[in-house]
């Protein structure tokens, strides 16, 4: 092995690694950062990587508090705690549109745990074969997500203070989060619209520092993409469609009702076309990573006499989980079509689709990371395909509905799962762990979280409202995947108004032209700023008041790192300000997501929340502080970059 491939801790070296604190707080973790990434996911749209904040965390932790903990013990909580966040990025997708629909009166326990536990069963079980193929062989594949991440386990290692960062962010995300939610000091969105001639003008940003945040993470290019495309949808279909409406009920209410019946299709187009090219894109990507996951399963084999770094768990053990992770698949699909034959055939259907869309999941998360996995577009193909299925078996109206949002659940967090794990696994290669105790520790990831996400769900939807809300001073959390599908499964099996067509096929023309001038203007050109279809899509399906501190957040990354260059710093010392921002970034996430469950479990108790009214909730007053204190986080994020 040559000394740039060789891990950082060799395969003769025998640390402690799969231990019983390990273990626990591995779960801990698992636990706390699916639920955290169940309220960001269903409040903005999308997740974040809990890789380097659980590092981070379990450094903290291990190092700092209990003075002890080794570099594959720390290794060995981020795996697990990784599983349990995208477990929840691939349920936020699907499950809420049952609720949506009016099929399930509440989030349902028994199915939704199933759903979860076999979805992220069969991404572990699926990627496991994949490793030595997929991350060893495949040379082109540099998981640079991944890298990153095993540069702060070796950071921590070696010591140092990026921890105290993390936790003073996790405070003050928690702490803003009171004073919005628990005191109502802050509010949880300024906005406003103005009639223009016969039609209105909107505009408005939630007070969130941790949407702002997730713009810092995404980076400059993408924040401004996804702003984009809430401008396209704003500034150009709102005022169009908006056109000599009665607006004498108040301009917001009436571009609000346009943005909830119409706007969400022509956002839906978007996404759809963007969906489909990503696919395409990758086309030849696939074909690889398929034949990468054959030889995988061709090549099982026991490996516990090979070096500690090359032993994964055994062909039999593996085979055991798959045939569990059917089980538990054919359940599902039972509980959902209540048919045997339906059953059999689509857990193999299924089971073939799942599959696939984990091996490109996998190998797109060597190829660009897992923040640009197009794992929107494979959900979009995945309930389309499954939604055809169930109509040529003869599937109508809520059986329907049911039977496609919950095989297409299950797929969906295979797929979010196996491009995780892979992300995992690379890690570990790096750093020198033990695969079949990272396996094995993903199994526990992939399980144990499962039993706490439909509670949470539930905490959520009472306390708050999914995509409407339950009470006239806390908002909603907006759900903008789930809604869509909600919209795009009941417009295709009859529940509600019927799909307009119109609307989604101009939402698909933008995404052409986006392409195009992506492909034909900008990629010859090679211009570092590319008009990639899926964020703008995005952005044209969100309200605007969640694309907007998601691209000030971007729009501090770009600010931060283009100061760092003027003043001169090594390239070093740049990639140190960017650290800097993103684990403070990570910190105040994961605190206002945390604080945001437990406000939910107290408002379901029967805290009647705000505490404070009066004058200081109305007027100006309350915006005003709202925009003082949401600039005091921003300017403290740039400090904290650039100190």
């Amino acid at each position: 092995m040559s000394k740039e491939t060789e891990p950082y801790v060799p395969a003769s070296q025998n640390l402690p690694e799969f231990t019983l604190l390990a273990i626990g707080l591995g779960i801990s973790l698992s636990v706390v950062m699916c639920m955290a990434n169940i309220y960001v996911g269903l409040y903005a749209g999308m997740t974040v990587s809990a890789a380097i904040p659980a590092s981070v965390i379990s450094m903290g932790i291990l190092r700092g508090l209990l003075k002890r903990g080794t570099i594959l013990e720390n290794n060995i909580v981020h795996t697990i705690a990784s599983s349990g966040e995208s477990l929840a990025a691939g349920i936020i997708f699907t499950v809420p549109a049952l609720v949506l629909l009016g099929i399930w009166t509440k989030f349902n326990y028994l199915e939704t745990t199933l759903i979860a536990m076999a979805g992220g069963l069969m991404g572990v079980v699926m990627m496991i074969p994949l490793r030595k193929p997929m991350i060893i062989d495949q040379k082109e594949l540099r998981f640079p997500e991944g890298v990153a991440c095993a540069e702060v386990l070796k950071a921590g290692d070696r010591g140092g203070a990026d921890m105290l960062g993390i936790f003073t962010a996790l405070g003050i995300g928690a702490a803003f989060k009171v004073m919005a939610t628990v005191l109502g000091v802050f509010k949880g969105s300024v906005e406003g619209a103005v009639r223009v001639g016969r039609t209105g003008l909107y505009a408005g940003t939630d007070i969130s520092p941790m949407l702002m945040a997730v713009g810092f993470i995404v980076g400059w290019e993408v924040a401004l993409l996804i702003f984009l495309g809430g401008a396209i949808s704003y500034l150009g279909a709102i005022p169009i469609l908006a056109w000599g409406l009665d607006f004498s009920g108040g301009v917001t209410d009436v571009i609000g009702n346009v943005w909830d019946t119409r706007i969400r299709f022509f956002g839906i187009g978007a996404m759809v076309v963007a969906g489909i090219y990503s696919i395409i894109k990758i086309a030849g990507s696939m074909g690889s990573a398929i034949r990468t996951a054959v030889r995988g399963l061709r090549g099982l084999e026991d490996t516990v006499s090979l070096p500690r770094t090359e032993q994964s768990i055994t062909g039999k053990a593996l085979f055991g989980l798959m045939a569990l992770s059917l089980a538990l698949s054919g359940t599902v699909y039972f509980v959902m079509t209540g048919a045997v034959a339906h059953t059999l055939l689509t857990t193999v259907l299924m089971f073939v689709l799942a599959f696939f869309f984990v091996a490109v999941a996998s190998y797109i998360v060597g190829l660009v990371g897992s923040s640009n996995s197009p794992v929107s577009g494979m959900t979009i193909c995945t309930v389309l395909i499954t939604a055809g299925l169930f109509l040529m078996l003869g599937y109508t109206g809520t059986a329907g509905m049911l039977a496609t949002l919950g095989v297409a659940g299950v797929v969906c967090c295979a797929a979010c799962t196996a491009g995780d794990i892979c992300q995992d696994l690379k890690i570990g290669q790096i750093v020198g762990a033990t695969p079949r105790r990272l396996q094995t520790g993903e199994v526990l990831g992939a399980l144990v979280p499962a039993f706490i996400i439909a509670p949470t769900m539930t905490w959520l939807q009472q306390a708050y409202g999914i995509g409407e809300p339950v009470s006239e001073n806390l908002p909603a959390l907006k759900a903008p995947q789930a809604v869509m599908f909600e919209k795009l499964v009941g417009g295709l099996f009859g529940q509600g108004e019927p799909v307009p067509w119109n609307l989604v096929g101009w939402g698909a023309a933008v995404g052409i032209v986006a392409i195009l001038v992506d492909v034909m203007v900008l990629q010859p050109r090679k211009t570092k700023f590319r008009l990639h279809a899926m964020p703008l899509a995005v952005g044209m399906y969100l309200p605007w008041t969640v694309t907007f501190p998601i691209m000030i957040g971007g729009a501090v990354f770009k600010f931060v790192d283009s100061r760092s260059r003027a003043r001169g710093d090594s390239d070093e010392t740049r990639q140190s300000v960017v650290h800097r921002g993103l684990l403070f970034s990570s910190g105040l996430v994961a605190g206002e997501a945390i604080m945001g469950i437990v406000i939910a479990i107290l408002i379901v108790a029967g805290l009647n929340l705000p505490l404070l009214t009066g004058w200081l909730q109305t007027g100006w007053m309350v915006n005003t502080v709202s925009l003082l204190g949401f600039s005091g986080v921003i300017l403290l994020l740039v400090r904290k970059a650039l100190k």
